[in-house]
């Protein structure tokens, strides 16, 4: 069984990599992206902060199906809370920030929070902790884009310099 304490140990690593990644990019443009069709590097950071933040903050006001109409004009609303960042390490910083933020709220619910159920957009009704483990994973899916961008640049990921400086010590 997850242990919330556990999930949110293991997503503010993952959210250190992030962050990482965008501070190791600061000089590149943003804009960055390998083909037209691709979210840009700065788009992809952007969307990581955004919807942890805009899921995790309606999950903790109650929010229970995300596939109501209202669904859209909610998540604009908590997206509308973030501030604007400007370049590299103010995107990095606010990454940073509202993982901890928001892992200090999530701790303090109870365990009865976490087993109630939630409607996904997919319609599937999840647990609140299985939809958490949902969201980790997702920023771990753009993670991994983030890590593709540093690479075409020429840069290791944070992930991968660790490991090294591990084996060489």
């Amino acid at each position: 069984m997850v242990r919330l304490d556990s999930m949110l140990s293991s997503w503010k690593t993952i959210r250190e990599d992030t962050a990482q990644a965008v501070e190791d990019f600061s000089a590149h443009d943003l804009s960055y992206k390998p083909t037209a069709d691709l979210m840009s590097f700065g788009e992809i950071a952007r969307h990581i902060l955004e919807s942890s933040h805009a899921l995790t903050g309606l999950m903790l006001e109650g929010f229970d199906n995300l596939t109501a109409p209202e669904f859209r004009e909610m998540r604009g609303k908590q997206v509308a809370q973030l501030p604007k960042t400007e370049g590299t390490g103010a995107l990095a910083r606010e990454l940073r920030s509202q993982m901890d933020r928001r892992a200090g709220e999530l701790a303090a619910r109870p365990a009865e929070f976490y087993a109630g159920e939630i409607t996904r957009f997919d319609g599937e009704r999840v647990t609140r902790l299985e939809m958490l483990q949902a969201l980790k994973e997702h920023e771990l899916t753009h993670r991994a884009q983030l890590f593709l961008y540093l690479r075409l640049n020429g840069m290791v990921p944070p992930t991968t310099r660790r490991r090294m400086a591990k084996a060489n010590a």
